[in-house]
């Protein structure tokens, strides 16, 4: 039987200028697809079979990866369900000259076994915590899934949710579609979640930086539940919305929506909220521009939006208070 530390999955990649997204640092698109691509490995080896991403309980963004630095991702197994494996990722980058490292991003997945017709199948592997820390990574993905437990239990009323706009009355607002090609698949034809990860994150990007008139650095995304899979040959859309604007930072939504081309029956694929840090010419954080909700459907998501800044802003405060008990 397995320990989390027997799962632990290494993935290394240097940053090249190809893979920036504001001047001299990483997309936060590409790093989510690369940990999407790393927390699929680690699953697959313990599953013995093909795996979906079915949720994200968090990613936060501490420190950018800059371009020529490496970034060391390693991806270890925390918990096994029934059909299910728990994930957590956390990121380093690495200066090339002087070897330092540093921890630039914190993550957790949860992915589900799957047969060839996509449906769960069983995870014949179990997970036995070696030690004390182990044990504690274990009880805090039993915590996370409590609480994607009650998330899912308003799945029925999200998955009828395909309102052609975010919301009719909201200023702020950003549409982009793209189709999925045979090359985005990772097996059989279902697109790689990673793949709509990147393009998700380049609508909110986009939203942001037209509202801040500047560019902008990916922070976090919150808990991210996916409801279909999205198929080869389908055409994905992201309909982007502005949710609330703080100081240096604001957050916008994102609906996925997926549709049959032929016949037109569109599904809700997720929705994920984001958080972005709008950048000056010094890349540090800067002022946005103030915003203030006028319509029922702003102050709406500006009420929604501020009780997840508060949870968000909490779990942050313990991922750094965690590392600096590690670093001792």
């Amino acid at each position: 039987m397995p320990s989390i530390t027997d799962t632990v999955v290494e993935m290394v990649q240097w940053v090249f200028p190809e893979h920036a997204g504001a001047p001299g640092q990483i997309h936060g698109g590409r790093m989510m697809e690369w940990i999407t691509q790393a927390g699929t490995l680690a699953a697959a080896r313990i599953a013995r079979g093909h795996v979906v991403l079915g949720a994200m309980d968090d990613i936060d963004f501490l420190h950018p990866v800059r371009v020529g630095q490496i970034a060391i991702l390693r991806a270890q197994v925390e918990h096994v369900g029934t059909s299910s494996l728990e994930v957590g990722v956390r990121v380093w980058a690495e200066d090339v000259a002087t070897g330092a490292r540093a921890v630039t991003l914190n993550s957790h997945l949860v992915f589900v076994r799957v047969g060839d017709d996509l449906r769960p199948r069983p995870v014949a592997v179990t997970i036995e915590p070696a030690d004390a820390a182990e044990a504690r990574l274990a009880e805090a993905a039993r915590l996370r899934r409590e609480h994607r437990l009650a998330r899912f239990a308003q799945k029925a009323a999200r998955l009828r949710d395909t309102t052609p706009e975010p919301d009719a009355d909201v200023r702020w607002r950003f549409e982009s579609a793209r189709s999925v090609l045979p090359e985005d698949a990772l097996f059989g034809n279902t697109m790689f979640v990673g793949k709509l990860l990147m393009a998700l994150d380049e609508a909110g990007g986009i939203l942001s930086m037209r509202y801040c008139k500047g560019p902008v650095m990916t922070a976090c995304l919150d808990a991210l539940d996916f409801y279909s899979p999205i198929f080869t040959h389908e055409v994905v859309t992201f309909r982007a919305g502005l949710n609330h604007v703080g100081n240096a930072s604001l957050e916008i939504g994102v609906k996925v929506l997926t549709e049959v081309p032929w016949s037109g029956a569109v599904r809700h694929a997720c929705t994920a909220f984001l958080t972005y840090v709008h950048l000056g010419p010094d890349l540090r954080p800067r002022p946005c521009p103030p915003f203030n909700p006028e319509t029922p459907g702003e102050r709406r998501r500006w009420s929604e939006a501020a009780a997840r800044r508060e949870l968000r802003l909490e779990r942050v405060k313990r991922l750094k208070a965690a590392l600096s008990n590690e670093r001792g």
